[in-house]
């Protein structure tokens, strides 16, 4: 049985056969990329059925994550939420309309503010994260348990590769000195 990617490669093979040595990143890159784009579409989906954006899950789970009080200053939220600093604003104000979040001022900082969970998105994100648990497990195939850790551990390794880290201090907000 052959993927998508094998038939793309295949054809690759017979249109430039002198390129059949070089073809091997196509194998991962190409099943990443198109693994990405299923499960983007199948989350997206699931996030809709619940009145949700996928980036508003994102923020949601982030602020949740983050322990009492839920909140982040737009900086912690922007590294650990993964979105760009453009769309924090945007993000954050929209989120607020919809009682998700609000901005609270900084006890230490007066002229800082962060963002904090509302108790209406705290019961969101607690109930429809248990779904989405649900829902991703759904998603992948019937794998034995080392099956699961030795895929895990290969695509640790290949996000490490690209410098995908992030330390509990800044996953949370806290200041490394205290974290």
């Amino acid at each position: 049985m052959a993927d998508t990617v094998d038939v793309v490669m295949d054809l690759w093979r017979q249109e430039a056969p002198e390129l059949a040595d070089q073809l091997w990143p196509v194998a991962i890159v190409g099943r990443v990329q198109r693994l990405s784009r299923i499960l983007d579409r199948a989350l997206k989906d699931f996030y809709a059925e619940h009145g949700l954006e996928v980036w508003e899950f994102d923020v949601l789970t982030t602020l949740r994550r983050s322990g009492p009080p839920y909140e982040l200053t737009p900086g912690a939220l922007l590294e650990a939420a993964m979105i760009t600093s453009g769309t924090v604003t945007n993000r954050v104000d929209r989120m607020e309309a919809k009682d998700l979040v609000e901005r609270v001022r900084d006890p230490h900082d007066r002229r800082s503010v962060r963002v904090r969970l509302t108790a209406n998105g705290a019961d969101i994100v607690d109930r429809v994260f248990r779904l989405h648990l649900a829902n991703e497990a759904r998603l992948l195939p019937d794998y034995q348990p080392d099956e699961y850790q030795r895929f895990t551990d290969e695509l640790r390794r290949l996000l490490e590769h690209f410098g995908d880290r992030l330390d509990r201090a800044r996953a949370t907000g806290t200041p490394a000195e205290t974290a």
